[in-house]
């Protein structure tokens, strides 16, 4: 029987990046929606997974994708609503990517460190970085989430509130607002890791931060000139560069791409599995 993976994009147009990756872990056929409301999910997993026989639930499961996060969260709880007795079917969350980047870097800075009692500091709110400071605060990280200040946007791009301070407080995150650059410089002395999670060409990190004694982890979730971190490179996998080790965004990909893979495989080994972050940093642990 083949292996049917159901696609609920929340975009108006279903990612062709999860269908292909999908078909690349195994599986037969991707069954992509597009558009998809949290009012749409119960009707369209039920009519999926009443073809299947009971025994023959875990060869369908659901994915959920799409760039809004917490329509995504949503939309993952409506899964779960649809099932009822036996009838289930495993799902897997990672909106906008959020889960698998956030669960790779944070495995592989684990493998290279004891994560326990340090001090980390997390440069923006988006939903990836909102989730590397989670799951740091379960590796035992005393850990500080600070949203970029307005200084620090050019007049090119206009400074907007970020939406994720409330995300981060709902997610049990404090999260700070500095006043300025020289607020956020300050509140990197002292940590010694720090991950910059900010939108494409604002440099978080640069030079004289680097010079921060106490520094010795840089991750850099960006991939465009110029990137978040200065003195990194993009492809840096746990890379010495004066006295600190660098973890790039493409360097996160690679291992990134492997927990993707590996979670949707496991989708299909069983009829029960949910994969929200918790479920994808176990799986991407398990994978190394």
């Amino acid at each position: 029987m083949k292996k049917i993976l159901l696609q609920l994009d929340t975009d108006q147009r279903a990612s062709p990046f999860d269908a292909i990756v999908a078909y690349d872990a195994g599986v037969d056929v991707v069954m992509p929606y597009a558009g998809v409301e949290p009012e749409d999910v119960r009707g369209l997993v039920q009519d999926a997974f009443f073809t299947r026989g009971i025994e023959d639930l875990a060869t369908l499961a659901v994915w959920i994708g799409g760039s809004d996060v917490a329509l995504g969260e949503s939309m993952l709880a409506e899964v779960q609503q649809a099932f009822f007795g036996p009838f289930r079917v495993s799902a897997m969350l990672d909106s906008n990517g959020c889960n698998t980047t956030a669960a790779a870097a944070v495995v592989r800075l684990a493998s290279d460190a004891d994560l326990q009692g340090r001090r980390a500091l997390v440069i923006g709110v988006g939903p990836v970085g909102l989730r590397a400071a989670m799951l740091l605060e379960r590796e035992g990280c005393d850990v500080t989430v600070a949203a970029i200040p307005a200084d620090m946007f050019g007049e090119d791009r206009p400074y907007h509130r970020p939406r994720g301070l409330a995300v981060a407080a709902q997610l049990g995150l404090a999260p700070i607002e500095p006043a300025d650059r020289a607020t956020l410089r300050a509140l990197m002395r002292g940590a010694t890791v720090v991950l910059a999670a900010g939108p494409a060409g604002v440099r978080l990190v640069d030079a004289e931060d680097r010079a921060n004694r106490a520094l010795r982890y840089l991750v850099d979730f960006n991939a465009t000139e110029p990137l978040g971190v200065e003195g990194l490179e993009a492809r840096d996998d746990l890379v010495e560069r004066d006295g600190t080790t660098t973890l790039g965004a493409l360097g996160i990909g690679g291992h990134k791409m492997k927990a993707h893979k590996g979670c949707v495989r496991s989708l299909f080994e069983r009829n029960d599995l949910v994969l929200d972050l918790d479920g994808v940093y176990e799986v991407a642990q398990g994978l190394g």
